[in-house]
């Protein structure tokens, strides 16, 4: 998916309106997928980005975060968690499958489908520069702030 624009889409978010692929232009975003609220990685996952928050702001950035649960779950998440950032509803799955991120997965030898943890990096043009599949919750806020730090280093 890197150097592809992101695909055309319409889900609802946390804050109840409905977004738009062309919503995104103009502005750098943080897209990142993943399995289901209230779990310990993507707990681990929203916290994480929820730390550096203001240094995605300050460097207008925007997160968006994408998984196949509600958008009461979400909102309920993002009030349990501080989340200051928009969630989107993917319940049908349209837009994990658009990324390419709704695949198999196994999880103690069970196979099942589902949302393999990703995030993309896009510029304001809608184009993503930079793709992360089978992300580790862990640092990886960091690692994505780190990325869009050195790309806007090599512009200047």
């Amino acid at each position: 998916m890197e150097g592809k624009s992101i695909p055309t889409f319409e889900c609802r978010g946390s804050d109840d309106r409905v977004i738009q692929s062309s919503d995104l232009l103009g502005k750098k975003h943080v897209i990142y997928f993943y399995p289901r609220d209230f779990t310990s990685g993507c707990t681990t996952e929203a916290d994480e980005f929820t730390k550096i928050h203001q240094k995605f702001v300050d460097a207008d950035i925007r997160i968006i975060g994408v998984s196949p649960d509600t958008v009461e779950s979400h909102v309920k998440f993002c009030n349990k968690m501080s989340i200051p950032y928009l969630l989107l509803a993917d319940i049908e799955h349209t837009l994990a499958k658009a990324f390419g991120v709704w695949g198999q997965k196994k999880f103690m030898g069970r196979e099942y489908m589902g949302v393999k943890r990703s995030t993309f990096l896009v510029d304001e043009s809608g184009n993503i520069f930079k793709a992360y599949k089978n992300v580790r919750p862990k640092g990886h806020a960091q690692q994505v702030l780190d990325t869009f730090i050195d790309m806007s280093q090599k512009k200047d």
